[in-house]
């Protein structure tokens, strides 16, 4: 059953990259498995599945101690400051930085471990007030605030769309999102590349894969309904 879930969307995928005359290799599929047990990312992990992204701090470092270490974990959620140190090791990616606070404290956390850490801008396209991120009009200035972090590589951007039923109507903050980082990249800012436009969830992935993601996070698809009694 999981391994049809993941062949299913990896078959969407792959399809709206035709739609678009992409290549599917551009598109990482990030599993996300927050709330999920670890026999069920184990499963995932048999069968091939190596990228997983994470909301929380604690089932990060839960889940990085219980499985294989060639899994790559992506911090996908709201990341506050205090809890940064927990996880800065054990991330190849944090999808969620919005603010140069927060990247001041993720500078410092990489420099004591002697690593860089590899972060993304979270981008708060549609301007929802129940979500992080930053406006769209803030985000240059932030990228030339963070560049000068030794520790830091900017390596693209991620908003999180709202929630509707029709995914057509989240194209349009995809569109911008991906322009944002086109005219970003353009500037050539050292430290700064934008390689990584990580957009689409389950219910409008196939719409930001068209629009030019080149991360989707896709959960519920993947996993089935999250069971959040267990959280």
């Amino acid at each position: 059953m999981l391994q049809e879930n993941f062949r299913q969307v990896e078959e969407n995928i792959r399809k709206a990259c035709e739609r678009a005359g992409r290549d599917p290799k551009e598109v990482t599929l990030i599993a996300v498995s927050k709330t999920k047990p670890v026999e069920m990312l184990r499963e995932a992990y048999d069968f091939g599945t190596r990228v997983f992204g994470e909301n929380k701090v604690q089932e990060i470092v839960e889940k990085y101690e219980a499985l294989p270490k060639d899994i790559h974990w992506h911090m996908i959620g709201h990341l506050q400051r205090n809890k940064v140190k927990y996880i800065i090791d054990k991330v190849d990616l944090i999808h969620s930085v919005d603010s140069v606070r927060l990247a001041e404290t993720i500078e410092k956390e990489a420099a004591k471990h002697g690593l860089t850490a590899n972060i993304l801008l979270e981008v708060n396209v549609a301007e929802e007030e129940s979500k992080f991120g930053l406006k769209v009009n803030e985000v240059e200035q932030v990228v030339d605030e963070i560049a000068k972090f030794s520790h830091i590589k900017v390596c693209g951007l991620m908003t999180i769309a709202p929630f509707v039923e029709n995914p057509e109507e989240n194209r349009p903050y995809f569109r911008c999102l991906r322009n944002l980082s086109v005219d970003i990249g353009a500037k050539k800012v050292d430290n700064v590349t934008m390689s990584i436009l990580s957009m689409g969830m389950t219910n409008d992935y196939e719409v930001a894969v068209e629009e030019g993601a080149t991360m989707v996070r896709v959960g519920t698809g993947l996993f089935g309904a999250r069971n959040y009694a267990l959280s």
